[in-house]
């Protein structure tokens, strides 16, 4: 073969391939605008969704999550119709079987970003926490700012944010200080065994009434709970509204409780010298009693 019959068997492959580009030409356009016609009709529809979903629900990550659902499947839909229209069914099935071999793929080889996803779907579904719940999981305590699909945002209170993996979120124990409105308080302590434990316990619930904070509604509770070394250990329950800081309340409580128990002479034991100090402030009366069991 010479080179003038290598040129024109390359030339008429050149006019082959040219003629039949120029025939694709009406259908590669009309598949681009087929995509293009599908793109704005999955944002259009996207939003419509999403719309009609917030007049009957509140839950925000899964209206996104239904709204992002739809899109893809829309697109998707619009590819394969473009695809059609080129004549090419088979590829088709080709992406529809490569699909599945490379979702399968990448289900192993990316296991907890897949449970991650799967995680976030079910916490959208669920709700066990939504957005501006107070909240304690995976040892972080914090207001939920945001929840994706991959993990939940929660601002600690402390300048920064944490970010928890969904799958931790969704298959660990989760604290909702949020969920019923209200939260329980609680300040631990203790009184020593000379003083009188009936009065330590109307004085400190009557501290704590007097916080502008506690909610009158709900009972104001003083437990003994066991005998110590050194004292006789409490704790003191009171209910606050979500609105209200729960550090600056216990805080307060302290501080109240401290104050009145200074005032009727009641001791907060803090040593084992504690009660040479009790004898010191307490009444002669007492004084004279304490010696008289000692003797």
């Amino acid at each position: 073969m010479d080179f003038s019959q290598a040129a024109g068997l390359i030339y008429a492959e050149l006019s082959k391939w040219i003629r039949d580009a120029i025939r694709y030409v009406p259908k590669i356009a009309v598949a681009i605008v087929l995509l293009v016609l599908f793109t704005f009709l999955s944002r259009w529809i996207s939003r419509w969704v999403i719309k009609g979903l917030d007049r009957v629900s509140t839950n925000v990550s899964l209206i996104n999550l239904t709204g992002a659902v739809i899109r893809v499947m829309v697109m998707a839909v619009g590819l394969f119709v473009a695809l059609g229209v080129l004549g090419l069914d088979k590829t088709v099935t080709s992406l529809l079987a490569g699909a599945g071999v490379i979702a399968l793929a990448v289900g192993f080889a990316f296991q907890d970003l897949t449970t991650n996803f799967i995680s976030g779907a079910m916490i959208a579904l669920a709700r066990p926490i939504q957005v501006g719940d107070v909240v304690a999981t995976n040892g972080f305590t914090g207001k939920v700012l945001d929840i994706k699909l991959r993990s939940i945002v929660i601002d600690n209170g402390q300048g920064q944010t944490i970010e928890i993996p969904s799958k931790d979120v969704f298959q660990k124990p989760i604290t909702n200080y949020s969920r019923l409105g209200q939260r329980r308080i609680e300040v631990a302590a203790g009184v020593s065994y000379i003083d009188d434990l009936t009065k330590a316990q109307n004085v400190a619930k009557a501290a704590v009434t007097n916080l502008p904070f506690v909610l009158r509604e709900r009972p104001i509770e003083l437990h003994y709970r066991n005998f110590a070394d050194a004292n006789i250990q409490f704790v003191l329950w009171f209910w606050i509204n979500n609105a209200t800081n729960a550090q600056m309340a216990l805080s307060e409580a302290i501080i109240a409780v401290k104050q009145a128990f200074d005032q009727h002479q009641i001791l907060i034991v803090f040593a084992g010298q504690t009660f040479d100090l009790k004898e010191k402030l307490a009444p002669k009366s007492v004084q004279q009693e304490s010696q008289t069991n000692a003797n």
